[in-house]
Order: structure tokens, then C-alpha cells, then sequence
């Protein structure tokens, strides 16, 4: 089928006088073509519908999603409907900002086209829960929450989500999307249940482990000996008899060596803590949807506890973890891990490494998460490398007491030597620098 638009066909922009102009096609779906366009100066996504799904229900489901605007700026959020009346008359379609090309997706994780670091993975974890943490905190429901439909940056783990026209209010039966295949919840799969917050619960769930686990929770031994995935087997793998993988108390659908490597191979790395969402996601979750999923707010959490726990191996340089249940040696090139630097506070530990941030999370209690500026930043001295020191960026003075009880300020834009059983107090906690 030959593209609705050519370069320079215009559409209107419903309620103004403002016309956007195509430049190229940029994709097609099952709902629509999606095009670059300008618009007032400005280049825009331009997404315009299939005729069949252009209908007066997906309309007003437009028109709302464009009265409420997007829950944060992480969404490329319907801006506007556009129609094309000389064109196609019955059809309709809208604009969104354009996705820089500084984002890759999932699949380019998969197909390692991209080597994102574990610090921008846990950041994009951290942002794709407080994300939809912000939607459903609206009262909306996403319902097709999929690695096609949101995008990563790999260098520092900002997120896009896209396809925002799905979104629906929470609870609504309106009809249509249900999800995509692999992400849908086990009661969808199996036709219990409609797209909700839960099920979008789910969802977020699998994504994660497909960023972190590159594979999905539920495809071990089972998959493999299935011969032909057609509906009814789909239906069993995903909906009637799932399976996660690393079940505690089910081993029959452990990832088989050789042909399912990817989850083998990164399950290990993990501290337990992190691992534990994973286990209460797809073995709770799938026997209690309403109670049994973790919820948005504790995936930030353990994204923040993730990222704060990231030790850089002193032989090659490679990414690790701190924690129980952590490797020992590097994974990389199997060196020995020491005690590692780190500091105790009420949140919990922070590895201290050459170039590591304190936020406004980690030296305030007041529950909100923020990496827009930070607090302190440990650097190495400047004549003994060997040794590190926590510099303060912020505005007001710390107090830091050493092992024999001496106390030093240390005032804004100064630094403080990092040595174990060292006390610093930050103004609204205190943190401990153990080893």
C-alpha cells in the first residue's frame, strides 16, 4: 500500500489556522503511518491513522489525551489532531514532538547495536517506573507497554515513552489495543481480563527484564520444547501455565544452556535485593494480580538502590555490584574483589568512587528523588591519587568528625579526605564511610 502522503502535502491542525507540512515517512503500523513534518517552524512527528482504526471512539479518546497533556515530559504526548479534508476526508491523525535519534530501543539493546553501562540502565529503570508512576498516579492506563513503544538514550539512560494514544482512563472499557503479545498480563492473555493499571504493572515488569536480563521472564525449557507457537501454546507459555524462569519453587523452566544464555549469564550479577522484585513480579504477580506486583514506587527504589551500589572493577574497569548475593570476582576478567569504599546513610549505601554523586535523595529525607543537580561528588586529591575526598556543592556547611572525635566544617565549594568510620554530617542526615 502506497504511503497516504508525499513530501509536501499539508495537513490542518484541528482549531487553528496552522498548517504542518510532510517532509518523509518515517514508519508504518498496524494503526497508521507515522511521518516527519513541520509545523510552525518546528519538526514534528506527524502520526496519521489507518482508516479503519480512524474511529469517532479513538477521536474522542484523542481529544481528551490532548486536554490533559502529558503526565511528564518523558512522554511524546498527542499535542494536537490534524486532518487532511481534500485528502482524506474520514481519516484523522495528530502531532507529537519528534524522538531525537539520540534514543535507541530495546531491540537495539537486544541485537547489542547498543553496549549501554549498568549506571544507564538502572537511570533508565529509574525513569521508566517514575514515569508511569506519574501516568497512573493520573488515573490513566497505558495498556501496551512494550519494547516498540519506549526508547532509551544508552550513553545516559533518559527515556522517551511514545505511542500515547492508547492511553485511556484506568478502569474505562473502551475497546481496542490490548496489549502486545509477550507483555500482556497472564488474565489478558488468557481473556479474564482488560487492559488496567495492574496489568500495566505487569508489563513495566517484563520490560525491565528484558533491559536488565535481555530475555523474557517466561521463555526457558518450555519454549524450546513447544513446536509450533501458534495461539493455543502462546496462550499456555504466557497465560494459563506461566513460568517465570528462576521460579524457587518450580526449576522446569530454567533457561537452557546454549540456547538461552542471556539470563543465565546476567541473573548472577545482581545483588539479591534487586533480583527479589524480579522473583515477586512474575511469581506473586502472576498468582495475584490485584496485591502480588511491585509497584511502580518500589521499582524507583531499587533503581536508586541499583545505581547506588555500581563498584568499578580496579583491574579492568568493568561494572559491578555490592551486596548479597553479588559476585565476588569481576565478571569481566575474574579479578578478586576488596572491601569496597562506601557510605552509610539513611537510605541506605552509596559505593564511593572517583566521580560518584550525592543527590538531594540521598543527604535530604524527604522521600522525593531527584538527579537534576548534585549535592557532592567524590574526587581524587589532586597530589595523591590514592586518595579520595567528598567535595560539597551544596549551599551550607557540613560537619565531619573524624575517629579520635575531632570535628571539621566544611563549608561549600571544599572537600572533605574519605577515610573509614569518618562522620559526616549533611544538615538533615548524617552518612558513616565504611570499608
Amino acid at each position: 500500500m502506497s504511503p497516504v502522503f508525499r513530501a509536501g502535502d499539508e495537513v490542518e491542525v484541528n482549531g487553528t489556522s496552522l498548517r504542518a507540512t510532510v517532509l518523509d515517512l518515517l514508519g508504518e503500523g498496524g494503526q497508521g503511518e507515522v511521518y516527519r513534518a513541520i509545523l510552525h517552524g518546528e519538526d514534528v512527528a506527524l502520526k496519521w491513522y489507518h482508516l479503519a482504526q480512524a474511529t469517532p471512539e479513538q477521536r474522542k479518546a484523542l481529544e481528551r489525551l490532548v486536554r490533559r497533556g502529558p503526565p511528564d515530559k518523558r512522554f511524546l504526548w498527542p499535542r494536537a489532531l490534524v486532518s487532511a479534508p481534500r485528502r482524506a476526508p474520514q481519516s484523522f491523525g495528530y502531532v507529537m514532538a519528534i524522538r531525537d535519534d539520540r534514543f535507541a530501543s530495546i531491540v537495539d539493546l537486544m541485537k547489542r547495536r547498543v553496549e549501554p553501562s549498568f549506571r544507564a540502565l538502572a537511570t533508565a529503570g529509574f525513569q521508566l517506573a517514575d514515569s508511569f508512576l506519574a501516568l497512573h498516579s493520573r488515573g490513566l492506563c497505558y495498556r501496551d507497554i512494550s519494547f516498540g513503544n519506549v526508547f532509551f538514550d544508552p550513553r545516559t539512560g533518559d527515556v522517551l515513552v511514545c505511542d500515547n494514544d492508547n492511553v485511556t482512563v484506568d478502569g474505562s472499557r473502551m475497546t481496542g489495543v490490548q496489549g502486545t503479545p509477550r507483555f500482556m498480563a497472564p488474565e489478558i492473555v488468557r481473556g479474564e481480563a482488560a487492559p488496567t493499571s495492574a496489568t500495566d504493572l505487569w508489563s513495566l515488569s517484563v520490560l525491565l527484564f528484558y533491559l536488565f536480563m535481555v530475555h523474557h521472564p517466561l521463555e526457558g525449557r518450555r519454549e524450546l520444547e513447544i513446536k509450533c507457537l501458534d495461539l493455543p501454546a502462546m496462550t499456555r507459555l504466557y497465560g494459563s501455565q506461566a513460568l517465570f524462569l528462576f521460579d524457587p519453587s518450580d526449576p522446569s523452566n530454567r533457561p537452557v544452556p546454549g540456547e538461552q544464555d542471556n539470563p543465565l549469564a546476567y541473573w548472577p550479577l545482581y545483588p539479591d535485593a534487586f533480583r527479589t522484585h524480579f522473583l515477586r513480579s512474575f511469581t506473586d504477580g502472576v498468582r495475584d494480580p490485584a496485591h502480588g506486583r511491585v509497584r511502580e514506587s518500589e521499582w524507583r527504589a531499587a533503581m536508586v538502590s541499583l545505581r547506588d551500589a555500581i563498584r568499578t572493577c580496579p583491574s579492568c574497569s568493568a561494572e559491578a555490584f555490592i551486596g548479597a548475593g553479588a559476585p565476588e570476582r569481576c565478571w569481566s576478567c575474574r579479578h578478586t574483589f576488596g572491601p569496597a569504599l562506601r557510605v552509610r546513610l539513611p537510605g541506605g549505601e552509596v559505593v564511593l568512587e572517583s566521580g560518584t554523586q550525592l543527590y538531594r535523595h540521598h543527604l535530604e529525607l524527604n522521600g522525593l528523588y531527584d538527579f537534576d543537580g548534585p549535592r557532592a561528588i567524590v574526587q581524587r586529591h589532586p597530589q595523591d591519587p590514592s586518595r579520595l575526598g567528598l567535595k560539597n556543592l551544596g549551599g551550607s556547611s557540613w560537619t565531619a568528625t573524624d575517629t579520635s572525635g575531632q570535628v571539621h566544617e566544611v563549608a561549600s565549594g571544599r572537600s572533605v579526605s574519605l577515610t573509614p568510620g569518618l562522620v559526616i554530617g549533611f544538615g538533615a542526615t548524617t552518612g558513616t564511610v565504611l570499608s
